[in-house]
């Protein structure tokens, strides 16, 4: 039985709007003074991270998802189902727009739509979101695209670092400038552009925009979705559910002690954003830091966490 959590090796993007902050604050190997996305945890075909202990270690996530599915409780599916990544947006990203899973699925050939969510590691003082629109029907948004009242068109709220902000498929969104967060969502790559602030990249030219299919997945009129975090505690281990929807549940955990974990479900996926400690399972104990992204497998029935850490958690739903 396989008895430790799988350790992971990110995968790094290169962005336009990217930065150093995920080497300077993670202190991660970057490729560019523009790298916008860590894939931490990733099966997807773009950026597959890799094991790094134990006995499937050099193999991908995906290859383990493949061959070792007893890893992740025997879950059906082709495909891995979550993605999960941190993102510097030195400048600001896109707005954009995710479809659903019969769309990606039908027009795209994407295994899943995207519907995500969004944990404020950190941000400027005054730092904003892009979150949905003013527009009452199709009409009225295309009308306001194509005579750029973007200020009309596109609503903007605030954000502090520790808030959390849900993305449904569908959702006109876009991140700000001096923000860094920890996204879970589900394991696609597909993005339609509606504004891009006009922006060249290094051979002078804009970049696609994609607003036919924009407006065709996009939720109009907007609605807020419903949900509110729910809190307990383990030992010395605050536990509390951000989000539980269709596709995953997203925990914040922060130990500051022990904790003896009795629970755990299908397998979790797991994110150190602050501190360090140490995890304890059958097969012995693995330290933890800032930075690392790990899985605990379904063969992990319990496990111990020691020392003052804060985490991102998730599970497939």
């Amino acid at each position: 039985m396989y008895g430790e959590p799988l350790f992971l090796q990110p995968v790094f993007k290169d962005r336009i709007w990217g930065g150093t902050k995920l080497k300077d604050v993670f202190g991660y190997d970057i490729p560019s003074h523009t790298t916008g996305e860590c894939w931490g945890i990733s099966a997807h075909p773009n950026g597959p991270s890799t094991i790094l202990n134990g006995p499937l270690q050099g193999m991908t996530l995906d290859q383990a998802w493949q061959k070792h599915r007893g890893l992740f409780g025997g879950q059906s599916g082709e495909d891995f189902p979550l993605l999960i990544k941190i993102l510097d947006a030195k400048t600001d990203l896109s707005v954009q727009v995710h479809p659903d899973d019969d769309y990606a699925q039908r027009v795209e050939n994407e295994a899943f739509g995207k519907t995500e969510c969004w944990y404020i590691i950190d941000c400027e003082e005054g730092a904003e979101l892009v979150y949905g629109h003013h527009a009452k029907s199709r009409d009225e948004f295309q009308t306001l695209v194509n005579e750029g009242k973007w200020n009309e068109l596109l609503r903007t709220v605030k954000i502090k670092p520790g808030d959390f902000v849900y993305v449904p498929n569908g959702t006109i969104h876009a991140i700000g400038a001096g923000t860094m967060i920890l996204e879970t969502q589900q394991s696609s790559d597909v993005t339609y552009r509606v504004y891009d602030y006009d922006r060249r990249d290094e051979h002078g030219n804009k970049r696609e925009l994609h607003i036919k299919k924009s407006i065709e997945v996009a939720m109009i009129p907007h609605e807020d979705a419903d949900f509110a975090p729910v809190k307990r505690q383990a030992g010395d281990l605050h536990i509390k559910k951000l989000i539980q929807e269709a596709y995953f549940t997203v925990y914040h955990w922060h130990i500051n002690g022990t904790s003896h974990v009795m629970d755990n479900p299908l397998y979790m996926l797991v994110s150190v954003i602050d501190g360090e400690g140490e995890i304890e399972t059958q097969n012995g104990v693995s330290s933890i830091k800032k930075g690392d992204h790990f899985i605990i497998p379904s063969t992990v029935k319990k496990f111990t966490l020691r020392g003052n850490a804060t985490m991102i958690a998730s599970k497939s739903n």
